[in-house]
């Protein structure tokens, strides 16, 4: 999942949003209907920041034609740089048709429909996030102006197999029906800061809050996630998929109201939250055995149990090398406290740890979820 380069020393790549890539091509379209010239780049301002105009970059375009008098599209090849983004390399399109004055938006194939409340834009909308909008908007609106204003255009974004590569993203649990959606804030994505990924999991958390969800359980993969499907009894709108980023979660539920988070994870991820950290990626935090024997310790074990679980390699062998300790239940104290520590008073928060079976190992408080 997380490419490596092949020149360590290389810094790595910015890319370019699916919000850029879509205005590049509205742009593209738009003028050549109202020129008659095609082109092969296309130059958009992004959005400002803190003050500052936004950069001005060139993205080329593979594809420019009219496919009617009043209609044209426009694509471009999404490059996402060295992130490691479900969208990279996939063609984002545009089809632009002359029309009344005014800019109206319209999802073409592999662009999702919005069906539920709580994400940015209303339901029965195209999925295109409102700073992409604002972007082909303001980039449509120059070009009218220049062109005598009493203009207008009809514009529909598309992304080819935007449908296979939505099933690799949250849209379908998000109320997301067809397709991707068209997102960016800044225009740009910044390697392995995984924006649209923590995007998602907070559009999650505003959807479950919106349509009257009160307990989450957010989780750090497939065999957690059924596991808190099957413990709690929830429905796949409570259910967040967090992956790696528990940071994001925590963060994000200090300004969303909800009364219980139920966190549900192996025990080498629960591990590392234990020992405070909140990126549970292998690039931004490792198994600490050290820390795991610490834990050992303070339930009783023996030197020998020590020295095994400094030489276990996974966190289920140390968890093995205890025997009859309760280290499982120790770490997901210690990751309720992490969490504990970061979020409202109000919100009850529990931990799960399971094993690669999705068997409890342990949880915190007691009576939470290994009681079920």
């Amino acid at each position: 999942m997380w490419p490596e380069s092949d020149d360590a020393s290389r810094p790595l790549r910015t890319g370019l949003t699916t919000g850029s890539c879509a205005t590049a091509c509205a742009l593209a379209a738009a003028r050549l209907l109202l020129s008659g010239t095609p082109t092969t780049q296309c130059d958009i301002d992004l959005p400002a920041r803190r003050g500052r105009p936004g950069k001005r970059v060139s993205l080329p375009i593979t594809r420019c034609e009219r496919v009617a008098p009043d209609c044209a599209r426009a694509d471009t090849i999404k490059d996402a740089g060295d992130d490691p983004d479900v969208t990279h390399g996939a063609t984002v399109f545009a089809v632009v048709t002359q029309g009344a004055p005014g800019i109206r938006f319209h999802a073409e194939r592999g662009v999702g429909i919005v069906t539920r409340d709580g994400l940015p834009v209303p339901r029965g909308e195209p999925a295109i996030n409102p700073v992409p909008r604002r972007m082909i908007t303001e980039h449509l609106d120059t070009l009218i102006r220049e062109h005598g204003g009493e203009l207008g255009f009809d514009v529909a974004i598309g992304v080819e197999r935007g449908e296979a590569l939505a099933l690799k993203t949250m849209n379908p649990r998000l109320g997301i029906e067809g397709g991707l959606s068209i997102l960016g804030t800044t225009g740009i994505v910044r390697p392995f800061s995984c924006a649209a990924y923590i995007a998602s999991i907070h559009q999650a958390i505003d959807v479950a809050h919106t349509n009257g969800v009160t307990h989450v359980a957010a989780t750090t993969g497939n065999v957690s996630e059924r596991y808190a499907r099957h413990t709690f009894g929830l429905e796949d709108m409570a259910l967040i998929e967090m992956g790696d980023f528990a940071g994001a979660v925590l963060k994000y539920l200090r300004r969303v109201p909800m009364a219980r988070l139920s966190l549900v994870g192996g025990i080498g991820k629960i591990s590392k939250l234990a020992n405070g950290h909140l990126d549970l990626h292998s690039r931004a935090s490792s198994i600490d055995f050290e820390f795991i024997a610490e834990c050992a310790r303070e339930l009783g074990a023996s030197n020998a149990m020590l020295e095994a679980i400094r030489d276990a390699n996974t966190t289920g062998a140390a968890i093995e090398a205890a025997s009859a300790l309760p280290l499982a239940e120790r770490l997901c104290k210690r990751a309720w406290e992490t969490a504990r520590s970061r979020l409202p008073a109000t919100l009850v928060v529990d931990v799960t740890a399971t094993d690669r079976q999705g068997h409890c190992l342990g949880a915190w408080p007691r009576e939470t979820a290994c009681a079920h």
